[in-house]
């Protein structure tokens, strides 16, 4: 399983730029760019859920992939070394991205 560093502190899954999901969503279909690309297992933190989260968070997680042309996408799994997900102030998974994206087309 990839390491998984994520920079989207909005998200309640994120925990000291790691991830308290043992598996996340890259979402983008018919990405070219890694701009395309969204964590659709985002969810925005709002007041102090931060504080309720009872995950653990841990730097490897499953990457369920559905960037299909990303070179690191092997039957809708990730298996980059790493990936990280950034998108430090979004407030939607649309304005996410896994920055780790390579098209392989």
């Amino acid at each position: 399983m990839p390491q998984l560093k994520c920079t989207v502190q909005t998200c309640v899954h994120n925990k000291q730029f790691l991830c308290d999901l043992d598996t996340i969503e890259v979402g983008g279909n018919s990405a070219k760019i890694a701009g395309e690309t969204c964590c659709d297992s985002f969810q925005e933190r709002k007041g102090d859920s931060y504080s309720n989260v009872t995950g653990s968070s841990s730097e490897i997680s499953q990457i369920d992939c559905k960037a299909m042309d990303c070179k690191y996408n092997d039957q809708c799994k990730c298996h980059a070394g790493k990936i990280s997900v950034e998108g430090s102030h979004a407030c939607d998974c649309k304005e996410t991205e896994c920055a780790t994206f390579e098209c392989g087309c």
